[in-house]
Order: C-alpha cells, then sequence, then structure tokens
C-alpha cells in the first residue's frame, strides 16, 4: 500500500491510510503524549479536572475540494480545531471550564446533562436584555473579542455528553460551537458506566460526533451578511468534523490540521480467551435532523442514552441490540461493539475472491469492493492496483442510512461514512 498523491488536491487511498495506520509511518501535528494514539477517541484531560477552551474562528477542508470558515472551541493551547475537544473527567470531579471569546459577538457553554452548573459564581442561568423582556442566552457568556467566564461543575452520572453554545443557539451550533463530554465511572476506567456489564476492551474506545453544515450559512457569517435561514439546506454531513474518506485518516493527520479526530474503528472478533471484551462507540448529534447510523455487518448494543444507563426501576438491564441507530439531535447514546462473526475457513468457509477489475470502483489507484463483506482469498491483481485486505482483515461500511446524509454537496460515497476494520484473531503485522 503506499500514498495516492495528486497535483494540488489532498487525497489519501484508503488502503494507505490503513496501512499508514498500522506501520505509524504517518506524520502527525505535535500534540501531548496522552493524546499521541493515531486511532480511537482522544481525550483532553487534566489532574485537576481544569480546561481553558477558546472560541475562534478557522477553516476546515472537504474532500471535494471546499474551505469552510468555522467557529469553535479549541484548547486554549493548541488553536483551532473542529470539533471542539474531547474533555474526559470522571463522575463527581469538580470541572472548571475557562471559556475565552475571541469572535466578534458574545458566546457561552452550555453542559446538558450537568446539575449545579455555576458561571463566574452564579447560578448558571438564563440571560435578557435590560428590559427583562428578551432572552440573549440561555446561561451567562463570555464577551466579544477577547471576554472570558468561568463555568464549574460536579460531573454526574458516567457517560457521553455533548456541550454547545447556549448563545444564539442556531447559528452559533451549525458554525461549529460543540464538542463531547465524557464521564467515566470513578476507578472504572474501562467502563462505559458502573456496571460490570459494560466493560471494553482498553484502547478500544470511539467517539461518533454527528453534524452537518450548510455552507452558504458559513459563507454569510464570514462575509457579515444575514443569514437566509428559510433557505437552509445542509450540503456536507460530518463524523468528528470530517467527511469521508477524510474519515478514515489517523488522528492528527498532518493533511488535516484543524480536523484532529479520525473516525475509523479497528476491532477484532469476540474471542472468549484472547478478546472477551467488546468495543465502545459513543454517539453524539450536534445536528438539527436524526442521524440513522449504522455498520454493515453487526448490531450494536445500546447501554446508555443521554449519559444515563438503561436500567429498569430494579436495576435491571434494559439495554438492547440495534442494527440502525437513530440518534436525535443533542441526544447521546452508548453502545457496545461485540464483533461476533467467525473468521476462519473450517468454521466459516466463504472462499471470497476479489472481484474482476470491471467489477470494482477504481479511484486512481485504489479500489472498493462492492461484493461481500468478507474479503477473503485474493486473485492476483495488476501492479498499478493498490493492494488491499494485506492480512486477512474485514472493512465493513458504516454511515449515515438517510442516504443524502452520506454525500458531499451530493456526490455519494462520501460524507457521514466511515469503515470498521476487524483484523483476523491472530492480529496484523505492524510492518
Amino acid at each position: 500500500m503506499k500514498l495516492l498523491k495528486r497535483a494540488g488536491a489532498r487525497r489519501v487511498a484508503v488502503g494507505a491510510v490503513v496501512a499508514s495506520v498500522v506501520a505509524g509511518t504517518v506524520a502527525f501535528a505535535p500534540v501531548s503524549a496522552a493524546e499521541s494514539n493515531t486511532e480511537g477517541m482522544q481525550c483532553d484531560t487534566d489532574a485537576h479536572s481544569n480546561f481553558s477552551l477558546t472560541a475562534q474562528a478557522g477553516y476546515v477542508s472537504t474532500p471535494d475540494g471546499n474551505s469552510i470558515y468555522m467557529w469553535s472551541y479549541g484548547n486554549s493551547t493548541r488553536g483551532f480545531q473542529l470539533p471542539g475537544p474531547t474533555l474526559c473527567v470522571t463522575s463527581g470531579d469538580t470541572v472548571t471550564v475557562v471559556l475565552h471569546n475571541s469572535l466578534p459577538e458574545p458566546t457561552s457553554i452550555l453542559f446538558p446533562g450537568q446539575s449545579g452548573v455555576t458561571a463566574d459564581g452564579n447560578a448558571a442561568q438564563p440571560q435578557f436584555d435590560t428590559s427583562g423582556s428578551t432572552l440573549t442566552s440561555l446561561v451567562q457568556p463570555a464577551a466579544p473579542n477577547n471576554g472570558s467566564v468561568t463555568y464549574r461543575f460536579t460531573a454526574g452520572s458516567p457517560g457521553s455528553y455533548l456541550y454547545s453554545s447556549g448563545t444564539d443557539v442556531e447559528k452559533q451550533k451549525q458554525m461549529g460551537l460543540y464538542g463531547a463530554l465524557v464521564v467515566r465511572p470513578a476507578g472504572k476506567t474501562n467502563q462505559v458506566n458502573d456496571r460490570i456489564d459494560s466493560a471494553f476492551t482498553a484502547g478500544k474506545e470511539y467517539l461518533f460526533l454527528l453534524s452537518e453544515v450548510d455552507p452558504d450559512v458559513h459563507l454569510a457569517v464570514e462575509r457579515n451578511l444575514p443569514i437566509n435561514w428559510s433557505a437552509y439546506t445542509a450540503r456536507y454531513f460530518m463524523i468528528n468534523g470530517r467527511s469521508m474518506p477524510d474519515t478514515l485518516a489517523p488522528n492528527n493527520a498532518s493533511w488535516l490540521p484543524g480536523q484532529p479526530y479520525g473516525a475509523m474503528v479497528h476491532i477484532k472478533p469476540y474471542d472468549k480467551v484472547t478478546n472477551p471484551l467488546p468495543a465502545t462507540i459513543r454517539y453524539l448529534n450536534a445536528g438539527t435532523v436524526n442521524y440513522p447510523f449504522h455498520p454493515h455487518g453487526s448490531d450494536e448494543r445500546v447501554i446508555d442514552r443521554d449519559g444515563h444507563p438503561l436500567v429498569g426501576p430494579s436495576g435491571q438491564d434494559l439495554s438492547f441490540l440495534k442494527y440502525d441507530l437513530d440518534v436525535g439531535p443533542g441526544q447521546t447514546l452508548d453502545t457496545l461493539m461485540d464483533w461476533r462473526s467467525e473468521y476462519n475457513a473450517t468454521s466459516n468457509p466463504i472462499p471470497t475472491q476479489i472481484p474482476t477489475i470491471t467489477d470494482q470502483l477504481l479511484v486512481g489507484t485504489d479500489t472498493w469492493f462492492s461484493e461481500s463483506g468478507y474479503l477473503g482469498t485474493k486473485n492476483p491483481t495488476p501492479t498499478f492496483i493498490t493492494s488491499n485486505n494485506e492480512c486477512g482483515e474485514y472493512y465493513h461500511i458504516a454511515h449515515s442510512h438517510a442516504l443524502q446524509q452520506a454525500t458531499n454537496y451530493g456526490a455519494t460515497f462520501g460524507g457521514m461514512m466511515t469503515l470498521f476494520r476487524i483484523d483476523p484473531p491472530t492480529g496484523c503485522p505492524t510492518k
């Protein structure tokens, strides 16, 4: 596998992305040691749960060559990023978030699901104009042009939460002012919640923050023009601030400097001895409509909704298997992904061969497959074609089932889409 390079274009072959993740050959933007993982959820952490965020402007790129003006929360020491940093804390911690505002209008942060939130020492609450009749913000904001406000709360129930602007919400969330707050159970870093049946494999934790972009809104804000909300039409659909195929690139890919979070899931099948625990995938919706998201080939078990475990009044397990996860606006779902398919030729004899070249979708020197998801036995391929399925791994597409959300400005096989990679039980070589 190798990188596909084109003059004047930023495009990475799927095979090259997978190979570079495994081999560790891709160059990344500088990050702290705690954030150096090339795949999976990246956390911003602090020993005292103190965070400093800056609301600021920047640009993100899309796979069709567009560049879009955005606002977002960035770690104050690192600069602009979309989405905002994933803040990871422990249930019961006192969390402090200082918001600095470099934008030309007031902005704020809401922390849904957290109780007792204060802003500059006062109860966080809606704000009104001097007449007391017009709501100006759902919570105390930071003044424009270098104002600041300090929010503080005690981290609540373990699970995933969306944080986002509470000021001019329709506009500022669309512009990109949102991020994820992950609350971990005390003393149980590899559990989603306090229940033992929420345990997941260490290092196999993924987060999908789903969103949408209408570039006309962003252009109007950039040019300081009125926004025509009646014409609002989302054209780009993102996972962690990226659209397919950029979702497959590793965390902190150097060619996506303001979009640090990848979205490819990389797991092995269930084995009661060597891999007895599932992965966990956290879904958050920062958009305006439902996102019906699903992976091909497997259900996921929904165990939390909006930061609370699915249990009955007596503590009985109410989790459920679901093939198509319908994530509503502002909602979060925590799931367990437990790949149960048999993987060896003895118990699952499906000797799938690569389709003929005429049946494959060719993009430059890369290949996509439209037949069985089991990419097993290989036929010889021409030397100019990128080699896929290097060690017997499977690739399954995962995407929004509202198919217009799986496009980049109407072009298919893009948008809110990624891949799940399932390695053979013995793993894959690292070189």
